[in-house]
């Protein structure tokens, strides 16, 4: 590739990259895709090398594995002649890898069949079907995430706890800090870092907070398009483990990586405005609520049951979950302004009237529970589902209220008996994540916890 032709993709790179590069020869290009677990998968090349209108290839068997990396035999036609798909990169995602010791960028790539179709069981494809959905009706939705992760002491060995990290005091991280400032200042290190790469990469943080747990941090994102803000987590994600890594600690996304501290979620306040009059749907003409703001709600807390393996999908996931609460709702229920709901509507004026689930876990992949959290609004708005009764008082344990799974083999039973939301997010995606998250239970299944080595080696 010639120097002129690099100079001209680099020119469609976004401003925010070409203010990090600041004239330098740029060195490396990550060609890069999210797998089903929401991270980073692809190439990287020498930048001279890198040609966006040049299709690269990987095989479409990267999609046939387990969190840890065993292959899953699935009813498949030529499963295992691991044919190529196709990378096309989308340069409005571009953006540095400031961790990197040279000028580097790391580029989403888009996945397509050799016929040039949208690979269906792509997450960033499944979120795009959806959102196709609200367009055919004239709706684009809004969304911001709320992202918490911990940080922890580095832990070399799976059998030992995870411990909060020694801070700038030199003492432990302690819980029940919650907006503490100064327990943000215990780690202020890791955050600067997390700003800087923020900056280089053109990301932008609405607000940063200690959450309940020892070394617990939140993150908010501001508001936008939804396919921008799963890119923005899923950069996110990375900047923040290699901040952590930078200052000698781990950063984890883990539900609930410490038994007895809180879990981590991520939480996405959802709304939905009319493309023609850029209005919020959710509120009519005078401000109140609308039918449509009752209806995505109803949708909600009838087809999200058929998808929390979406939003809680590994067996950790479900230690968060618990309906005596601890910070994480074990419910649908909605209500203003109450965090015990797991459908909560924040305080805020008609035009920013939102719907927020406090379900998704951490541990999601971005673009499947963004994907599965829209389309169960979407399925109510068009189906009329009626929302249950707001609830009034404390939701832990409600009764009457609709519970979540305890266990993923739960959800799992849930989700194979789901009749709307396997359309609105491909079948074929359906039944290739559930065969992903069943072959995971039994991989588990197998696996003798330091607990069952404690209690009952010689007790039984």
């Amino acid at each position: 590739m010639s120097l002129e032709n690099e100079k001209s993709w680099l020119g469609d790179l976004p401003k925010a990259f070409g203010t990090y590069l600041g004239g330098r020869r740029l060195d490396e290009v990550e060609c890069i895709v999210p797998d089903l677990a929401g991270m980073s998968r692809g190439k990287t090349m020498p930048a001279h090398k890198f040609d966006p209108v040049q299709a690269l290839f990987l095989p479409v068997s990267l999609f046939y594995q387990t969190i840890s990396g065993e292959w899953v035999d699935m009813e498949i036609q030529n499963q295992w002649l691991e044919s190529d798909i196709v990378l096309r990169p989308d340069l409005s995602t571009a953006c540095a890898v400031p961790w990197a010791d040279d000028a580097s960028v790391q580029i989403i790539h888009d996945l397509e069949t050799r016929d040039g179709e949208p690979l269906g069981i792509a997450p960033r494809n499944v979120l795009k079907r959806v959102l196709s959905f609200y367009k055919e009706k004239g709706w684009q939705p809004i969304v911001a995430p709320e992202l918490e992760f911990y940080l922890t002491k580095p832990n070399d060995d799976p059998n030992a706890e995870i411990e909060p990290p020694i801070g700038r005091t030199g003492r432990r991280g302690s819980s029940r800090q919650a907006y503490s400032m100064v327990a943000v200042d215990e780690f202020g290190e890791v955050i600067d870092t997390i700003y800087d790469f923020a900056e280089a990469q053109g990301l932008t943080i609405d607000s940063v907070i200690q959450e309940s747990g020892a070394g617990q941090i939140e993150i908010n994102l501001n508001h936008g398009d939804p396919l921008q803000l799963a890119d923005e987590v899923f950069y996110f994600k990375r900047s923040i483990r290699e901040a952590a890594l930078k200052n000698g600690v781990f950063a984890t996304f883990m539900a609930k990586p410490i038994r007895d501290e809180p879990g981590s979620a991520m939480h996405l306040h959802q709304s939905v405005v009319d493309i023609k009059t850029g209005q919020n749907i959710f509120s009519d003409g005078t401000g109140a609520p609308t039918q449509a703001f009752h209806d995505f709600i109803g949708g909600s807390q009838k087809y999200l049951m058929e998808a929390v393996p979406f939003l809680a999908p590994y067996v950790n996931s479900y230690r968060r979950i618990s309906i005596e609460g601890y910070a994480a709702p074990a419910n649908l229920e909605w209500a203003s302004d109450n965090r015990t709901t797991g459908l909560r509507i924040p305080i805020s004026g008609p035009e920013a009237r939102r719907v927020e689930n406090r379900v998704i876990g951490s541990d999601t992949n971005p673009y499947l529970s963004i994907a599965a959290s829209l389309a169960a609004g979407y399925l109510g708005m068009v189906k009329g589902e009626k929302a249950r009764p707001e609830v009034t008082t404390n939701a832990y344990g409600h009764p009457g209220s609709d519970q979540l799974p305890f266990s993923l083999r739960a959800a799992m039973e849930r989700m194979e008996e789901a009749e709307s939301m396997p359309d609105m997010l491909g079948k074929e995606f359906w039944q290739l994540f559930s065969d992903i998250k069943n072959a995971e239970l039994e991989e588990h299944q197998r696996e003798i916890s330091p607990w069952e080595r404690q209690h009952l080696l010689l007790n039984v």
